[in-house]
């Protein structure tokens, strides 16, 4: 038995480690995660008595339209109700993507570093991944463009940027697009949508009229808390929607999921309280990486990279061992530098202290 070629030599994901694994690694009780760009508050209560309510009907195969969200979405966004895609998490739309559109001898252009599981399905369907280097910690348009050619079927624009946090203004954006042919897609990934502060961030939907060769990717799982139930969603063009539709799986998002997300979007106010709270927390971080000397690229999500100037490896097994889990750049193509999910005042406050204690004191 032998798999594909090209999964020979592709790594698994490793995600942040989880908190049990670390609390038994470490004879800790108390472990603070702040590697996974998780909501620290969690969703909005009205959650929690919608996935009560889902729980009467577990024995039923959910409604694979997801027809009451789509319409829910639909009216949000002011789109056509056919314009959305749902999946279990965006991370599955990527993977619906991939396999739709790309064919070996096909290749799809992406920055490095950026979202890896970009990376990983393209070489799955045996296409080419062409990376270009980000230029400042930013998304360099410019050279991605020169990138496309007879081959490119995909562009990948992640915005804000996982894991540097930078962003991409509309007119950078329009500018792009204006020098990619029409039958590449565009993908444009935006996780992070619901924390952007900047007044120059795409407005990506109305661009959709425009340019009938985006797609936008957004989740539940950021803002909204909802990452343990995996539902995100793609907004295009109709004729888009369709074709991934005769790839996407019949029942790939769940009817607790389903409802929940029904719920969270219906809590504007709660989702606005998470946006203010991440606000003041990256501020903090700010103000606070000025005063310890350190290099930081000013954030649109809620997390933030922070440059160590020099190896950051023992630095993030240092706070490992301290009960505090971040992203350590090691495996983000980004060796210097830790990524650290914005939580708390509690918990940003603790971070800061041990970093003014270790970052200088370990080698």
């Amino acid at each position: 038995m032998k798999p594909k070629e090209q999964i020979i030599g592709l790594s698994p994901y490793h995600p942040g480690k989880p908190i049990e694994e670390v609390k038994r690694e470490f004879k800790l009780t108390e472990v603070i995660k702040l590697a996974s760009n998780e909501n620290p508050f969690g969703p909005t209560p009205k959650v929690k008595q919608a996935i009560l309510e889902a729980s009467d009907n577990l024995a039923l195969y959910p409604d694979g339209a997801a027809f009451e969200l789509r319409q829910a979405l639909a009216e949000y966004y002011r789109v056509n109700p056919d314009q959305l895609i749902f999946g279990n998490g965006s991370d599955e739309i990527v993977q619906i993507i991939c396999r739709t559109f790309l064919t070996p001898g096909s290749n799809a252009v992406m920055a490095e570093p950026t979202f890896p599981r970009y990376k990983a399905n393209v070489i799955i369907e045996g296409a080419q991944a062409v990376e270009v280097p980000l230029k400042e910690g930013v998304y360099d348009l410019e050279a991605m463009a020169a990138a496309v050619n007879e081959h490119t079927r995909l562009v990948w624009v992640c915005n804000p940027n996982n894991p540097t946090g930078t962003h991409i203004s509309e007119d950078e954006l329009v500018s792009f697009l204006r020098q990619v042919p029409e039958d590449v897609l565009v993908v444009v990934d935006e996780a992070y949508y619901e924390y952007v502060t900047a007044e120059d961030y795409p407005d990506t939907t109305r661009l959709l009229n425009q340019y009938p060769n985006i797609l936008i990717l957004r989740t539940f799982s950021k803002i909204y808390g909802l990452a343990a139930l995996r539902i995100g969603y793609g907004i295009a063009r109709p004729e888009v929607v369709d074709w991934l539709n005769r790839v996407r799986e019949p029942f790939n998002t769940s009817r607790v999921a389903q409802k929940a997300a029904l719920a969270a979007l219906a809590d504007q106010d709660y989702r606005a309280v998470c946006f203010e709270k991440n606000k003041q927390g990256k501020e903090y971080f700010y103000r606070q990486f000025e005063v310890l000397n350190l290099a930081f690229y000013p954030t649109e999500a809620n997390f933030i990279m922070v440059d160590l100037g020099r190896p950051a490896q023992p630095v993030f097994d240092a706070l490992l061992r301290q009960g505090v889990i971040v992203r350590s750049g090691e495996v983000l193509g980004m060796p210097t530098c830790l990524r650290i999910t914005i939580g708390s005042q509690e918990q940003n406050e603790k971070i800061i202290h041990l970093l003014s204690q270790t970052v200088h004191s370990v080698s």
